[in-house]
């Protein structure tokens, strides 16, 4: 199938899912993940509607972004390295990953020097999984308050990535407790956090039913990648 006809597909599921969970398709944004792919898929999937895209790593934001029609928003939604804040800060409408108190306060701070007010999330590792980056939960407890009064960031919520998992249904349990961390930390807070970042191509339609606003979807749009090309 091509990238429109599969891109078509996914904003079915994500309606089908929404529906089953009593919300709206406007609820959930699609951040289609473009890692590895090049700039001539990219377009065929704007030639589509898609105006998205996430990337994992900022070498490829930074080569692409040029590239691309200034109408596009790009979300980073892999690591980030702290030396490689300040190239990223212009590009990016939303950071996915910001998994720690030091990277968030580097990132106020460039901000500043900047004159920047990125959108931001916290990457939280719910799972408690060594392989994965992410706050763990009882710190982002901790932190929280001290996190928000960085004035030169907008933390708009909680993202996650938990292990795969063959069966959507056992990944399910993660989702639900970044949901239920979302609203303790609003609740401790006084502060909205609408955006809940969690799923990908295999399980997002589990992660629509349990609240998630943004889905991170890349090879269900353009296919298994090559990672040894």
């Amino acid at each position: 199938m091509s990238i429109a006809e599969n891109l078509k597909r996914v904003q079915n599921q994500i309606a089908d899912a929404a529906t089953k969970a009593g919300r709206t398709v406007d609820d959930v944004t699609l951040v289609a993940v473009s890692k590895t792919w090049p700039v001539s898929d990219i377009a065929e999937a704007v030639e589509a509607g898609q105006l998205v895209f996430g990337e994992n790593k900022v070498q490829e934001l930074l080569e692409k972004v040029p590239q691309m029609p200034d109408a596009l928003e790009w979300h980073l939604i892999g690591h980030l390295q702290s030396n490689k804040t300040r190239k990223v800060l212009p590009l990016c409408g939303m950071i996915h990953s910001v998994d720690s108190v030091k990277l968030a306060q580097q990132i106020d701070r460039i901000a500043g020097e900047l004159d920047l007010r990125p959108k931001v999330l916290l990457q939280v590792n719910v799972a408690n999984d060594d392989a994965k980056f992410g706050f763990p939960v009882g710190v982002v407890k901790e932190e929280i308050e001290g996190l928000l009064d960085l004035e030169n960031l907008s933390i708009e919520g909680l993202m996650t990535v938990p292990a795969y998992q063959e069966d959507p249904e056992e990944v399910k349990p993660f989702f639900s407790r970044l949901r239920e961390l979302r609203d303790e930390l609003v609740d401790v807070s006084g502060f909205g956090l609408p955006v809940l970042s969690m799923g990908m191509s295999h399980d997002f339609s589990v992660a629509i039913e349990e609240g998630a606003t943004h889905v991170r979807v890349g090879s269900s749009i353009f296919g298994a990648r090559n990672y040894s090309a």
